[in-house]
């Protein structure tokens, strides 16, 4: 028998640290999901406005050539993310009427963002190619992220861990009825 820890199940000697478990996450960490040849069959951002349930798909917003998502790995709760319903991965190759909503529907996103949850600030951006970050490289997406003062706390930075307060079905619920209030 060794004084070595299990590092396999965890078991070891106690020590001043809790736990914060979220297995989901392995998900995005393994890439699973995520397109394997980049082609549009194989997109979950062409697949997701296919879906017949918004609730269930996490849309908020559908435009006539955009849509708005909740991100399902967000950085901060409220992520948003803005979506040409076309496979289009560079945003120099988007059509201007695709130009025009997306850019519409992130004023709009963070408009109907400020009314439900009082952010502070945005961070807003998209990432063109993976080696700029993109991890769904083959299909242009917009970032909306909602910001607090003190939202970025310890647990990322030595936790490696992000709490979320609000599951994303109440989010897309919640963010779906302001959006249809702001246009009505």
């Amino acid at each position: 028998m060794t004084d070595e820890p299990d590092v396999q199940t965890g078991v070891g000697e106690p020590d001043a640290f809790e736990r914060l478990w979220t297995p989901h996450r392995i998900v995005y960490i393994k890439g699973e999901g995520k397109p394997a040849t980049g082609e549009a069959a194989d997109c979950p951002f062409c697949e997701i406005p296919q879906r017949g349930d918004d609730h269930d798909a996490l849309i908020v917003r559908r435009g006539e050539h955009a849509y708005v998502v909740l991100n399902l790995y967000p950085y901060n709760a409220g992520h948003l993310l803005v979506c040409p319903y076309r496979h289009v991965a560079d945003y120099t190759d988007l059509t201007p009427q695709e130009t025009d909503e997306v850019a519409r529907l992130t004023q709009q996103a963070m408009r109907v963002m400020r009314r439900v949850s009082s952010p502070h600030g945005f961070n807003l951006g998209m990432n063109q190619g993976a080696v700029a970050g993109a991890g769904i490289a083959a299909h242009l997406h917009q970032h909306v992220v909602p910001r607090w003062g003190g939202d970025a706390n310890f647990m990322p930075v030595i936790g490696r861990t992000k709490t979320m307060p609000q599951l994303l079905r109440d989010s897309q619920q919640m963010i779906a009825a302001a959006w249809a209030d702001e246009e009505g």
